[in-house]
């Protein structure tokens, strides 16, 4: 590869030290005429390595996946509008779950515009700003590279951006000139709190806290948003309060803590969870997100003014809104302010029940998603990561112990079905320790299963337990119909297919308990992408899915009001 020259810089090769300067290692990119000499550029830069991938959308959600595992920025780099309109799905998903992904695109040669030229690939218009103007939505910036003079400062904005608020950006380069040599900067500034702000709120949260019986700490979403994950933790164990996880946040915090209570989800929480929570005369939520999927179709039923909403940037307790106050600021300072108090944990401990783990039957008896899960139990250790995709492997996935150190990832929020697909492709690649394993159930790999080959290709090794039942099992329970039965692949053999006779990657089709421990003997063994392909009855499903999905659908088919 040519070794970029340091004494002159160009649009592209100064967007890549930017890439660097942030902590990407891999960017994830799809060619196309718009952004040829941008990816020149890019390639130039050793400490990048480029993936490419099959599509534009699962490349987004690739670098949905890298951001995940690093806990850091991630890119995606596409040509424009068949491209970046192809990946805006993607960057929708990452705004949704506050993933700071750099979305680039390259754009139209400055010459079109000012020519007024009709362009290939675009809406057949004189109009150039509208992919600009759709990522606006989806994003916290959007910059285009029109004047190579102006766009360092362009870049480096659109970073700062994406690191301080945790939300993708928009760079499109349409002029990749020579430009200024990138000076030494960080980008991990933290955003601090107003000083007066943070301590009232400190004051009026104490005040509150302390005078209770038997308050509760709820951990949302929004705690990995905020970087507070380690703040919750330190006052989970100074307070000793009862702590859970809302559904979207398992896995932030680690569930090995003593005070840990499990997931508070309405009707489909740990058993005994949500009536401690729902009688508590306190409750401080971090980061909380209450949606229809994670209220259960707005069924929590706690005490609205008995609770402490502390989001990213703003605390709400009763009436009274203190903004400017960062969460893990405002978590640090209540560290040995709050009375030890392990009221609620008490209760919690006389009403809940041991977990049940079915025991292994006869190897040839026939398998249920309960024993798939009851051995993926099993396979986790402290350096795996759990992926899970949209459907019945959220509830599966929400029942299973984390051991101490292990994460979980789902995209509750956006729930794109085949999303993770390409997230285990850049979650493999983004994670420093351990083995992914990613259950993806076979309707929503239908979407995405190019990917696999990009597995392959640059050698990623998770190990993906994909789940056939014949249709979109979700979607099932919310709502039946003939649309969610969907043609049977033979998806193990999808590997020899992807390999093409290179790589290691190994594929397995199992319909018996005993099939199955053999596939996962296996599997451990190899080094590559194993995928092994589980036989599961299209009626066999969580109890918790059936619940949820009834309340999810009676709230979707209410009556419309008039507007």
């Amino acid at each position: 590869m040519t070794t970029r020259d340091t004494t002159h810089w160009t649009v592209g090769t100064y967007l890549a030290q930017r890439l660097k300067d942030v902590g990407i290692r891999h960017y994830f990119a799809l060619p196309g005429d718009y952004n040829l000499v941008l990816l020149d550029q890019l390639l130039l830069e050793p400490d990048l390595k480029m993936i490419s991938c099959c599509n534009e959308l699962n490349a987004g959600y690739a670098a949905d996946g890298y951001a995940r595992a690093t806990q850091g920025p991630a890119a995606a780099v596409v040509t424009f509008s068949v491209g970046g309109l192809s990946m805006i799905n993607a960057v929708a998903g990452a705004y949704a779950e506050d993933l700071p992904l750099i979305a680039i695109s390259g754009g139209p040669n400055t010459n079109s515009e000012a020519e007024w030229e009709y362009l290939h690939h675009t809406l057949g218009e004189v109009n150039y700003s509208y992919q600009r103007e759709m990522y606006s939505y989806v994003t916290a910036e959007t910059v285009i590279i029109h004047h190579p003079k102006l766009a360092p400062a362009a870049i480096d904005r659109a970073l700062d951006t994406a690191m301080l608020r945790r939300k993708p950006v928009y760079i499109e380069v349409a002029a990749n000139a020579p430009t200024s040599a990138p000076i030494p900067r960080g980008f991990a500034r933290r955003p601090t709190s107003d000083p007066d702000s943070l301590a009232a709120a400190v004051k009026h949260i104490v005040d509150f806290l302390n005078g209770a019986e038997r308050p509760v700490l709820i951990a949302g979403s929004r705690v990995r948003a905020a970087s507070a994950q380690k703040a919750l933790c330190d006052l989970a164990h100074s307070c000793k309060y009862g702590l859970a996880s809302m559904p979207d946040a398992k896995g932030l915090l680690p569930e090995t803590l003593e005070s840990f209570m499990g997931i508070y989800w309405g009707p489909v929480s740990t058993p005994g969870c949500s009536e401690i929570v729902d009688t508590a005369d306190a409750l401080l939520f971090a980061g909380p997100l209450f949606t229809d999927y994670t209220t259960t179709g707005h069924q929590l039923c706690f005490q609205g003014d008995k609770a402490i909403l502390v989001q990213p940037t703003s605390v709400q307790l009763g009436d009274t809104c203190y903004s400017n106050v960062h969460m893990r600021d405002l978590l640090n300072a209540l560290v040995g302010q709050l009375s030890a108090n392990d009221g609620a944990l008490k209760a919690y401990h006389r009403v809940s029940s041991p977990k049940h783990i079915p025991k292994p039957g006869k190897p040839d008896t026939p398998l249920t998603s309960r024993q798939l899960f009851a051995r993926i139990q099993k396979l986790l250790d402290r350096k795996s990561t759990l992926l899970v995709e949209t459907g019945d492997s959220w509830f599966n996935g929400m029942e299973l112990s984390l051991p101490e150190g292990a994460q979980f990832e789902i995209q509750m929020q956006y729930g794109s079905i085949g999303w993770s697909v390409g997230a285990s492709l850049g979650y493999a690649l983004g994670m420093s320790k351990g083995r992914l394993i990613s259950c993806i159930g076979d309707g929503s790999f239908q979407l995405t299963a190019q990917e696999i080959s990009t597995m392959i290709r640059y050698g990623v090794s998770p190990i993906i337990f994909l789940i056939n039942n014949g249709g979109y099992t979700i979607e099932v329970e919310i709502h039946d119909g003939p649309y969610n039965t969907i043609k049977n692949w033979d998806y193990a053999k999808l590997i020899e297919t992807f390999s093409a006779g290179e790589g290691n990657a190994w594929g397995c089709r199992v319909t018996t308990q005993g099939e199955l421990d053999q596939a996962i003997t296996e599997a451990k063994k190899r080094s590559g992408l194993c995928l092994i392909e589980v036989l599961i009855d299209r009626n066999d499903c969580n109890v918790n899915l059936l619940r949820w999905g009834n309340q999810v659908a009676r709230n979707n088919s209410r009556a419309h009001r008039s507007i």
